[in-house]
């Protein structure tokens, strides 16, 4: 009598590791000064001398492709930030998982909305708007892009909202020779891939809007 072996139950698929959070509830993003071509870029700690994550951006690229990494050598890679399009004045940059390639959220800047005040959208991985990142204030936006030195005496500053709560600030610290961003986190914020959302906008923030004032 032939008897049916019984099924083998399928295992369930193994969904790819998550990397870490960036845990740091503050950092600094400063902007390397005497680099001639390109920018780079180091992330400091709460004391502003402990390198947390480095990063450097070439010059003349068309289609930025940012990698991040824990140490200044580039031996071990954090995070990667790379453009959809060329040339794009509202852009859309995908963070991705260095070791995986696995998409963890993108950051979209609202280019004519950034003309008169700076506004970016935080993303999911599916590209569902999750959060917002708006300058302070559009009268002092107005001003800062107008006069030059209001940039300097009332430096920008950011509120950064994710699903409906603030969840960080950020703030400006520019003068005629470094410009640098300080990152205040909220300590209760459970969004695992938040903390690198807050390094990716820092960083953009530092490079792309900065240069309007500068």
């Amino acid at each position: 009598m032939n008897t049916v072996p019984p099924a083998i139950p399928l295992k369930p698929p193994v969904a790819p590791p998550q990397m870490n959070d960036f845990p740091y509830p503050q950092f600094t993003v400063r902007k390397k000064i005497l680099k001639l071509l390109g920018g780079a870029f180091h992330v400091y700690g709460p004391d502003e001398t402990t390198v947390l994550a480095y990063c450097e951006m070439k010059a003349f690229k068309l289609k930025e492709d940012i990698r991040i990494y824990a140490d200044i050598a580039k031996q071990r890679p954090l995070l990667n930030i790379k453009a959809r399009s060329i040339l794009d004045f509202g852009a859309t940059y995908d963070l991705t998982d260095p070791q995986t390639n696995q998409k963890i959220g993108a950051l979209r800047r609202k280019g004519f909305k950034s003309m008169l005040r700076d506004e970016w959208v935080l993303l999911s991985p599916e590209d569902q708007e999750i959060g917002l990142i708006q300058e302070d204030s559009t009268a002092l936006a107005l001003l800062r892009r107008f006069i030059d030195l209001v940039s300097y005496f009332l430096p920008q500053q950011y509120h950064v909202t994710l699903l409906g709560k603030v969840v960080a600030t950020m703030k400006q610290n520019k003068n005629p020779f470094v410009t640098k961003i300080r990152v205040t986190r909220s300590v209760d914020v459970p969004n695992q891939s938040e903390g690198w959302l807050m390094l990716a906008a820092a960083l953009l923030l530092c490079a792309i809007e900065g240069k309007q004032q500068g």
